[in-house]
């Protein structure tokens, strides 16, 4: 909204400054962050007063999470709320891109929102179907990696990217919708398991958006793609401003789900920053890049898939507990040891995937 001030600037004024990304994402970052720090604490004290029991616990988890019984969830809201109205304040609402990741943000915040609501309501754990969530979340996906798909220039359209390569691409064809899908749909859930304990997930999501961010503004500006040989997606830059408004909602809602948290941000905020990140992803062509970016997502994917599909031909368990988190928990490592310790793997993450803009 802010970036139509341009039209009142000479070239020379303060007006001028609004033509900058950099400076809108800035702009971005602030609000995000003044608004939860604004609004946190109203929306907790909400939460706890409607929700009662606040989230269940389940019985067969770490006896240590039984304490965290009566915190409210549903705080990925605080997240959704702060991160939209930042968005919709600073980025270019004529540009595409931002809103393909808007309205996938804000759908499978929907998904997650009815799935944590049916929670607290019948307290208990089981919630929305799965086969329902994921089929929800599929159409929604099909439809995201649709529309990236129409607004990509004609020699990336249905092309997968290869990072550390420069002119690696593999024509999809009718495919690149079913991949896209299965991005998009795989980082909300991987995020949703990887959201166990307090501030495990938030942290990583904000480093994941970031570093996303980042290449969103590379491979949005011509110099940048040209000096660095990367592929140019025209209009990506703009969603910098998205990433960085989620970095400052996430900073925000991590003030309040610190250990030990005062709200959870439920499934209504994990798959909503999940699919974001997917989203974000499939935009900028570099749906690998994620996979390294938020490769603590992956683990903690693989480490459910896994554990299931072993138990279900042996009967017996590799994890003590899964997701990961939990293995880690039942070895009787202590909460913040994990949590920080997942913090740090994302960040050397992150590099790495930073890395590949240039180590081609």
């Amino acid at each position: 909204m802010f970036f139509w001030l341009t039209e009142f600037s000479d070239g020379g004024d303060v007006f001028n400054l609004f033509r900058y990304i950099t400076f809108r994402a800035g702009g971005a970052f602030t609000t995000a962050l003044i608004f939860g720090f604004l609004f946190g604490r109203p929306l907790i004290d909400l939460l706890r007063r409607k929700q009662g029991k606040g989230q269940p616990i389940r019985d067969d988890g770490p006896q240590s999470h039984l304490a965290k019984a009566g915190t409210p969830t549903m705080g990925g809201l605080l997240i959704l709320s702060s991160l939209m109205v930042s968005t919709l304040l600073w980025a270019r609402l004529d540009n595409h891109y931002v809103w393909i990741v808007v309205l996938v943000t804000l759908a499978f915040g929907l998904i997650g929102f009815a799935d944590d609501y049916a929670k607290v309501t019948k307290q208990n754990t089981k919630g929305v179907s799965s086969r329902l969530r994921i089929g929800l979340g599929l159409l929604i996906a099909a439809l995201a990696a649709y529309a990236a798909s129409m607004f990509h220039p004609a020699d990336l359209t249905n092309q997968l990217a290869f990072p550390f390569f420069k002119n690696a691409l593999l024509d999809l064809g009718l495919f690149f919708v079913p991949f896209g899908m299965i991005v998009i749909v795989g980082a909300a859930n991987a995020v949703n398991l990887t959201d166990g304990l307090d501030g495990l997930a938030i942290m990583p999501v904000m480093i994941a958006a970031g570093t996303l961010g980042v290449i969103a503004y590379v491979v949005g500006n011509s110099n940048f793609t040209e000096y660095l040989e990367v592929h140019f997606v025209p209009g990506t830059g703009e969603l910098l401003i998205f990433a960085s408004a989620l970095f400052g909602a996430g900073l925000g809602f991590l003030w309040y789900n610190a250990p030990p948290a005062a709200v959870f941000m439920g499934d209504t905020g994990s798959l909503a920053l999940g699919g974001a990140l997917g989203a974000i992803a499939v935009c900028t062509k570099h749906e690998i890049v994620l996979a390294i970016v938020g490769g603590l997502f992956v683990v903690e994917a693989l480490s459910v898939i896994i554990q299931v599909l072993y138990y279900k031909r042996t009967k017996k368990r590799i994890f003590l507990m899964a997701p990961i988190h939990h293995h880690f928990e039942k070895k009787g490592w202590a909460e913040p040891q994990i949590v920080i310790r997942f913090w740090i793997i994302s960040l050397i993450l992150a590099m790495i995937g930073l890395a590949t803009l240039k180590v081609r």
